[in-house]
């Protein structure tokens, strides 16, 4: 079958990989769609994410949909040939932050496509993988798997905002509008916001925010925007550069909340702390997520306008145009491999 496979910075194949085995306790699942992320564009461009670096072929991603096969022994779920929703990360369930409920910093996580630990965690670009049961989400009724794929980064955006804490009736600011960023306007109006301001360099990307709900737009490398607000109430950081946390720190109110979503580059990131001192700002991380990832399943079988976020839908064979295409922001939002056959 084929896979996609990343050998080292800038060398991304397309390749035939053995077809897994479901374990014990395990499910096949035939992929049909995989959502290019950021972290899958890190590793081909970059040769990892932040501070996790390949030491080895990794298939990539994480971002997966599909239907159920067959079951490894005590292997229990959704029936063969359901359609279903992959969730990325398995938990140690026995280290302490597991132990006061925040799975998603688990200090010994296994997550799909990630170089994080070594031996490296096989991710789910290839025509079938074999993952724990539980991880299997059935879709939601009226939801298909090509919005099903946005599953995942919806997710991530919707515990950036939980992070946040109560949004309903505030002004909220989100600097950089690729796909998480999008998500995370998308999010914050789910919750209640009363505005949401959205700001990138591309107009392109800013479309993209607003279709799917932002109030304000932004061009972030023009101090004289009519769109820029006074003050905000809560800000989240989804560029991961260190200039759209430093926005994020001066237009937050005094004694508000700036969530820091974007990974930042690998080493020392300057940052205004003095700012967080004197306004006394709440600096809070947001990694990945959690229960969230059935609360993002049901929203998208809820809201089409996600649809719009899904720019390409790109054969796995041509895996190396699709990357190339999902890294160029002024022609694509959200970019599917597409698996079938």
């Amino acid at each position: 079958m084929l896979g996609c496979v990343i050998h080292g910075q800038g060398d991304l194949r397309v390749e035939e990989v053995p077809v897994p085995e479901p374990g014990p306790g395990q499910a096949l699942v035939a992929v049909r769609y995989g959502g290019v992320c950021g972290s899958d564009l890190h590793y081909w461009r970059h040769g990892g994410v932040g501070d996790f670096r390949l030491r080895e072929p990794m298939v990539l991603g994480h971002e997966v949909v599909g239907t159920v096969v067959s079951y490894g022994e005590a292997g229990t779920g959704p029936a063969p040939g359901t359609a279903v929703a992959v969730h990325p990360a398995t938990a140690c369930e026995v280290c302490p932050e597991c132990a006061d409920g925040r799975r998603n910093v688990c200090r010994d996580t296994r997550y799909l496509g990630s170089a994080a630990r070594f031996p490296h965690v096989q991710g789910g670009f290839a025509a079938r993988v074999a993952v724990p049961a539980g991880q299997l989400r059935p879709l939601p009724a009226g939801l298909g798997p090509r919005r099903a794929a946005l599953a995942e980064p919806l997710s991530v955006a919707l515990h950036a905002v939980r992070r946040a804490g109560d949004v309903a009736g505030r002004h909220v600011l989100v600097t950089g509008a690729g796909p998480i960023g999008c998500l995370v306007v998308a999010a914050a109006k789910a919750a209640g916001a009363a505005r949401v301001t959205a700001t990138d360099l591309l107009p392109a990307a800013l479309r993209y925010a607003h279709a799917v709900g932002a109030d304000t737009l932004v061009r972030a490398d023009d101090p004289d925007d009519a769109g820029w607000p006074s003050e905000v109430d809560v800000a989240v950081e989804a560029s991961g550069v260190a200039a759209g946390l430093d926005t994020c720190l001066r237009l937050v109110r005094r004694g508000g909340v700036v969530v820091q979503l974007g990974m930042l580059p690998a080493g020392r990131s300057p940052f205004a702390g003095n700012l967080v001192v004197s306004r006394e700002i709440e600096l809070r991380g947001a990694f990945r997520f959690d229960a969230e990832f059935d609360d993002a399943l049901e929203l998208l079988a809820a809201e089409a306008s996600f649809d719009g976020l899904v720019s390409a839908v790109v054969p796995v064979a041509e895996a190396e145009s699709a990357f190339a295409l999902a890294a160029d922001r002024s022609r694509s939002c959200k970019v599917l491999l597409d698996f079938a056959g």
